[in-house]
This record gives C-alpha cells, sequence and structure tokens, in this order.
C-alpha cells in the first residue's frame, strides 16, 4: 500500500471542496444530536420545568457554539461586505475543476501521453481520481517538469512549511480555536439570563472553563507544535538531522503538543484562572471569595474527556505538516471545546 498516494489522494482539491461542502452539516446534525442526547440523559426523573430550562440552555450554547465555528471557518458577510475574513482556505468547485482542464490541457499539448493516461487526466475535468487512479499518474508518467507542473495542480504535495509559514498557521488555527470558545462563553450567558439562572459564580465558570479550553486544549498545544517544529528547523540547519518527510514532521508536532499542551497546558490554565479570573468575581475586599481554591486542581482536574479533546490537536499538527484533508473537520473538533465553556463545566 502506497501511503504517499494515499495521502495525495485524499488532499485533491475536488475532495476537499466536498469535505468543506459536508462540514456545516455534519457540525449542525453532531452539535443538536448532543444537545437532544445530554438534555434527555440530564433530566431523567426531573421536573417538567428543569427539563424545559436544560432544553433551553443547551439550544442556546449549541446554536452560538455552532454558529461562531462556521463564521471562524466560512467569514462572515453583510450586504456583500466582509465583516469576519474566513480562516479555511476554500476554492470553487467550478473554479478547482477549471484549474484541473486548463492543467490537463497543457500537459498532453507537451507530452502527448499514451491512451489509458490520457483517459485517467480527462476525468479530473469532472471528479476525483481514485486512490489507484492516483498511483497509476504518480508510477506510470515519466518524470518531467511538465509532469511536475501537472501534479501541483491535480495532485498538490502538503506543504512543506518554513519557519515564518509555520508562525502564521499556530495563530490562524489559535484564532479558529479561540472563536468557538467565545461564542460557547457568549451562549452560556445568554441562555442563564433567559432562563433566570446566570449568577457571579456561574458566569465565573464559564469564563474560567473557557480560559481552560482555550489554553489548555488549543493555545498552549500550538506553542508546543510550533516550539518543537523551530526546534526540528535548527537542527536541520545545522545538518545534525536530514529533512523531514511529513509523517516525521507530524511525529515532531506530536512531542511539542504532548510536552507543552497536554502535560503542562491544565497547570497553567488553572493557574491563569485563579490569579486573573478569581479576582475579577471576588466580593469586596476582606471577604473570603467562594471562587478561591488553595490548590490548583480543586477546582478543574484533568480528566479522560479532555484527553480524549486532544484529538484536535492531533488534527492541528496534521495541518502543520501539510495535510490539507484535515482541516475541514477542526470546526466540529472546536465545537466541543466551545461547548464545555458555554455550560461552565467544572469538575
Amino acid at each position: 500500500m502506497n501511503l504517499s498516494a494515499i495521502g495525495r489522494c485524499i488532499d485533491q482539491p475536488v475532495i476537499l471542496n466536498k469535505l468543506q461542502k459536508k462540514m456545516p452539516l455534519l457540525l449542525i446534525g453532531a452539535g443538536g444530536g448532543y444537545g437532544v442526547y445530554d438534555t434527555y440523559k440530564s433530566t431523567k426523573r426531573k421536573p417538567k420545568a428543569y427539563r424545559k430550562q436544560k432544553a433551553i440552555k443547551n439550544t442556546i450554547i449549541i446554536s452560538t457554539t455552532i454558529a461562531a465555528s462556521l463564521i471562524g471557518a466560512n467569514g462572515l458577510k453583510i450586504a456583500g461586505k466582509q465583516i469576519v475574513p474566513r480562516l479555511l482556505e476554500k476554492s470553487s468547485m467550478k473554479e478547482i475543476l477549471q484549474n484541473n482542464k486548463n492543467a490537463v490541457e497543457h500537459f498532453m499539448q507537451e507530452t502527448k501521453p499514451v491512451k489509458k493516461i490520457e483517459n485517467i487526466l480527462n476525468k479530473t475535468k469532472s471528479e476525483a481520481l481514485s486512490r489507484k487512479e492516483v498511483e497509476t499518474v504518480l508510477n506510470e508518467i515519466p518524470e518531467t517538469e511538465s509532469k511536475n507542473k501537472l501534479l501541483s495542480v491535480l495532485l498538490p504535495q502538503p506543504e512543506n512549511l518554513d519557519a515564518k509559514g509555520i508562525f502564521s498557521e499556530i495563530g490562524r488555527l489559535s484564532l479558529l480555536g479561540a472563536i468557538p470558545v467565545v461564542g460557547g462563553i457568549l451562549g452560556g450567558i445568554m441562555a442563564d439570563k433567559v432562563t433566570k439562572t446566570g449568577s457571579k459564580k456561574s458566569t465565573a465558570n464559564k469564563i474560567k472553563e473557557g480560559f481552560y479550553q482555550y489554553f489548555a486544549n488549543i493555545f498552549l498545544c500550538n506553542v508546543g507544535a510550533c516550539a518543537a517544529l523551530f526546534a526540528a528547523e535548527g537542527l536541520q540547519k545545522s545538518k545534525i538531522i536530514k529533512p523531514l518527510s511529513p509523517l516525521k514532521k507530524m511525529c515532531v508536532i506530536l512531542a511539542g503538543i504532548t510536552a507543552t499542551g497536554i502535560v503542562g497546558g491544565s497547570y497553567i490554565a488553572n493557574k491563569m484562572s485563579q490569579k486573573i479570573i478569581d479576582p475579577l468575581f471576588e466580593g469586596k475586599k476582606g471577604k473570603k471569595s467562594s471562587l478561591n481554591h488553595k490548590g490548583v486542581y480543586d477546582e478543574r482536574r484533568p480528566e479522560l474527556a479532555d484527553i480524549a479533546l486532544h484529538a484536535d490537536d492531533i488534527a492541528t499538527a496534521g495541518v502543520l505538516s501539510g495535510f490539507k484533508w484535515i482541516e475541514p473537520a477542526l470546526p466540529l473538533m472546536y465545537f466541543v471545546s466551545g461547548y464545555r465553556a458555554g455550560i461552565g463545566y467544572r469538575n
């Protein structure tokens, strides 16, 4: 099995476009389905009024988090004016197929390929190639400059980011993760107001959980990934190590994520919450606030679900390694962090 062919097959612009089109529906379906499940599960044997209150809260929180996730990914236009720029790249299917057509016709004029190759290449004018067809194109077309130009359009290789590109990607992905978290917090506060269940502690919990989700599960993991890549790039320039393949680069990124985000992220996030957020919600000076905690983990401990949330870090590592097919799934993964912030989750 040719792993390179599989990766390039999945990264075809036509397939990426289809994944991007399906993601909003998948996000809405998954978020709505979870809302129904959570409402049912958490309101068993509860009064009708409580069930109604829970349903309203979940509806508001999930709706605002989904909306924020989609706005972050796709941007926001009002009256034809771009208010929020899109953070995930996207080309229209018409543009992609036109690019494929131009590249194929130019290649055929220059090389006159055999009928088998010609039929496969003509297929790219209307649809994606299968894995077997991708292998045929990669292996049976002679190595020429014309082939390289063709493949750069039809089957682009994973992008090899330099230090500047890495920094730019980290910023983009961190912002993409922050928007759903902010949306979840705002949705949670709005839900409290609508159901008249808000309190200073409830609001503090939402903001602190948002802090925790963003710093422990998103931002600090991105910082770790960036640090690992910078270190690897320095070793490559010094010729201590050879240039990394996309798969090896992904392993380096995951090591950085583990060291900075997973290991130290929860400690740093909890400490920042206690030092920055708690004082903002304390009562009058001299009174002991119910928000104060002696130990770093007295209020929020890392748990199994938090480890599962680091699936988005694996996706981030894939994106930074140049695997574009992972990008469309990021809004769905960041949605979970936004939802937990919205409900003010605390152990």
